[in-house]
């Protein structure tokens, strides 16, 4: 559920926990987890769909992992639920890479996938993705343009609406347009030159 779905309860709710959670109170943060389970667990099924068929890593599991990461923070600097997502997303893409970075090294060798970036940013691979080509192209775009490269983060990690995405970084809509077609053309040029 985003800032803009739920209940006004909800939302609420779910502030009110986040700002108590946020000066330290582990209570909340455990209550906050219900509220949220079902945002992780799509982020999570999101990423996993994108991965090989035989990926040993499961959703629920993805999902208990960036949880306790999240929990274990020492400062919780989570804005609102928006910003939460996207903290959440980023969290599991790194639990990701370390999973497919120790699998590497447990099995060297064999042809690595073809990655291909569509206009929406959707990727399409044979039977699965190379995330590591992906963490690294992004790694490289955020040397270049760190905006750009959180924006990707945001709207196809975390799956932000535009106006989400300018919400957590204090930009403009049009702006959020503008380096999120730069983005994806500059990431479909090293991702497709480079498989």
């Amino acid at each position: 559920m985003d800032e803009g779905h739920g209940t006004d309860h909800e939302r609420a709710q779910f502030h009110s926990l986040l700002g108590e959670a946020s000066e330290g109170n582990q209570d909340a943060l455990a209550r906050i987890l219900p509220i949220v389970y079902e945002e992780l667990h799509r982020i999570a099924s999101a990423y996993l769909r994108r991965e090989r068929p035989d990926h040993t890593l499961q959703t629920t599991a993805l999902v208990h992992e960036a949880y306790l990461r999240l929990a274990g923070q020492d400062e919780l600097g989570w804005k609102n639920r928006a910003h939460f997502r996207a903290i959440a997303a980023q969290t599991m893409r790194r639990i990701l890479i370390e999973h497919a970075r120790a699998r590497g090294r447990q099995k060297r060798g064999g042809a690595p996938h073809r990655v291909v970036l569509h206009d929406d940013l959707a990727l399409a691979a044979s039977p699965g993705i190379d995330l590591e080509a992906i963490d690294h192209a992004l790694t490289r775009l955020q040397l270049l343009d760190p905006q750009q490269a959180r924006i990707v983060e945001l709207r196809f990690f975390a799956g932000l609406t535009v106006e989400e995405t300018a919400e957590v970084l204090s930009i403009s809509k049009t702006t959020v347009k503008r380096d999120w077609a730069m983005a994806r053309a500059w990431l479909r040029r090293e991702l497709e030159g480079g498989a």
